[in-house]
């Protein structure tokens, strides 16, 4: 009797823990990345990001331009469309491995003239 009670603990032990893993894997992979970047601020040829550094995955870029000239946001091979003055846009990018990626605006000359930087996924 007392070996029946301990192997149906360990059956309803197993089956809660294909149960919860699972769910668990889900929710980890559904966590994405944030990151809000500022154009044109605290100069008009410089980013400021939220953070620097995100774990790799799916990230979300929410890309204001506070300067007073047309900028945009480049990294990983995609970017926002030209933004005017004040305008924002949502870049969703999938940074497939850990590493450094390079990010600028690529309206013409604004890279050269500061416009750019790394960001590191983990």
């Amino acid at each position: 009797m007392h070996a029946r009670l301990l192997a149906a603990a360990a059956l309803a032990s197993l089956v809660a823990a294909v149960i919860v893993l699972p769910a668990t894997a889900r929710s980890q992979h559904a966590t994405a990345a944030t990151v809000k970047v500022t154009a044109g601020k605290p100069s008009e040829f410089k980013f400021t990001l939220s953070t620097k550094t995100v774990a790799h995955g799916t990230v979300t870029f929410l890309v204001t331009n506070k300067g007073k000239i047309t900028h945009n946001f480049k990294i990983a091979g995609k970017k926002t469309p030209n933004l005017a003055a004040g305008k924002s846009a949502k870049l969703v990018v999938k940074l497939v491995k850990a590493g450094k990626y390079t990010y600028e605006c690529a309206v013409p000359g604004h890279a050269a003239a500061g416009m750019k930087g790394v960001l590191v996924a983990k």
